[in-house]
């Protein structure tokens, strides 16, 4: 098979997470009008969102397993056509159980996707430009949170809940097509995959978990993916609308923000990346505090924040949110390509069990102060419940140091690499002899 199809390839692969994307994050604008049809409070709304981000987090390694064993192709078409029915459910639901089933589903086709993507592009690139087609890829599919907050809500507002879902699930159906068809999983292979017993997939599973870097690769995505997937995914909306007081088309305009800061300062990420390889965790480190920093100022500024604020904590989330994709390439350099799917997947359950769990806090945090999602909110009360996002953070970003020194502890004990305190390296990049780079 000819490489030069390597751009088709990946043209169909972002695409399918761009679809998958949009799926996942439909629900985004569409929280209030939730609240409304169901007649449910803060936290039983959440729970829609936590059920389909729990279910996403828990196939993770599954997914893992099932994608070296049967390959990345097999994989995303199931994935769009479980996403299909679910939302076909959601638009369909009498009641907000039935809805809760459907986003499950979602949850489940969504697990299918993205891992199975960085599988493709592994196999139809060489691996200097990895890095930077991974940004790409994942900031691509970002570009389905645009779908979703911008011809998504306009359908919302201007038809009803059914039409609306039904047009997000036609999506889904039109790229299993894509897929089935046209979709590669290497040069070489049409279909990929190793036969293998339960217990050697198993194995496979636990060495990834045991290498230092695929856990550190899990807190950097932890730590940087979560507020954006908090913000972009259920919260942000009501935050603006009801918090904030913006007008719903104004909060809908402004959530494509995270997308597009992040487009646009990925592919820097993806390229600091494959430069400087053994400072990946500074640039993790980097997303982490700016995105700590500006919640934090957010949260304590007295009285409404101004709009300027809110723009830039949508920014560094978007960076973060780019930032989280250098927890893959640890996947990739800490793991034999035959384990990639499942390391793939181990890294990808830290920024969903994060995302899941300050979603399902905060709606237990509106609830217990007294503000129903479909009422009146008062700033003042709401802000307190978002303490929960600057809260998980420190916990990753203690999971993310601790890491670090345990990965490069191995390093220096097994490979003779001993990496300096960034500092140090600056001082002999400019004033030293340079021996060795960032």
């Amino acid at each position: 098979m000819n490489p030069r199809l390597a751009p088709a390839m990946f043209a169909i692969t972002a695409t399918a997470y761009l679809v998958a994307v949009t799926q996942r994050s439909s629900l985004g604008v569409a929280g209030v009008l939730a609240s409304e049809r169901f007649d449910v409070g803060a936290t039983a709304l959440s729970t829609l969102a936590v059920a389909q981000l729990a279910v996403y987090a828990a196939l993770q390694i599954p997914v893992g397993m099932l994608l070296d064993r049967f390959g990345p192709s097999r994989l995303i078409l199931v994935g769009a056509l479980l996403m299909s029915g679910g939302q076909l459910i959601v638009a369909l639901a009498p009641e907000l159980g039935v809805a809760v089933l459907g986003r499950m589903l979602v949850g489940a086709g969504d697990a299918t996707t993205f891992v199975s993507g960085l599988r493709i592009i592994a196999a139809w690139f060489p691996p200097r430009r990895v890095p930077i087609f991974v940004q790409w890829y994942g900031n691509l599919g970002q570009l389905g949170q645009v779908l979703s907050a911008v011809p998504f809500g306009f359908l919302l507002r201007t038809t009803s809940w059914t039409p609306a879902f039904l047009s997000v699930a036609s999506l889904a159906v039109v790229t299993a097509v894509a897929v089935a068809v046209f979709l590669r999983d290497s040069p070489e292979l049409r279909r990929a995959g190793e036969a293998i017993s339960v217990r050697g997939v198993l194995g496979k599973v636990g060495q990834a978990a045991k290498r230092p870097g695929t856990r550190l690769g899990f807190w950097a995505h932890f730590t940087t993916q979560f507020p954006g997937t908090v913000f972009g995914l259920l919260w942000g909306y009501p935050l603006m609308t009801q918090g904030l007081g913006l007008e719903p088309a104004v909060a809908s305009s402004l959530l494509p923000v995270i997308v597009l800061a992040g487009m646009v300062l990925g592919p820097f990420l993806g390229v600091l990346t494959g430069r400087y390889p053994l400072r990946r965790s500074n640039l993790v480190l980097i997303c982490a505090l700016l995105i700590l920093v500006v919640w934090v100022a957010m949260l304590l500024w007295p009285g409404l924040p101004p709009l300027w604020l809110l723009i830039v904590l949508l920014v560094v989330m978007g960076i973060g949110g780019s930032g989280s994709a250098i927890g893959f390439d640890y996947a990739r350099t800490f793991n034999p390509a035959s384990s990639l799917g499942s390391a793939s997947g181990i890294v990808n359950v830290g920024g969903f069990v994060a995302s899941f769990t300050t979603m399902f806090l905060i709606g237990i945090s509106l609830d217990a102060l007294g503000i129903g999602v479909a009422g009146a909110v008062d700033w003042q009360q709401y802000k307190l419940a978002f303490w929960v996002i600057p809260g998980i953070m420190l916990v990753g970003l203690c999971g993310l140091l601790l890491s670090r020194r345990r990965t490069r502890g191995r390093m220096a004990r097994d490979e003779g690499i001993i990496i300096d305190p960034i500092w140090v390296a600056i001082g002999r990049k400019w004033f030293g002899s340079g021996r060795r780079g960032l």
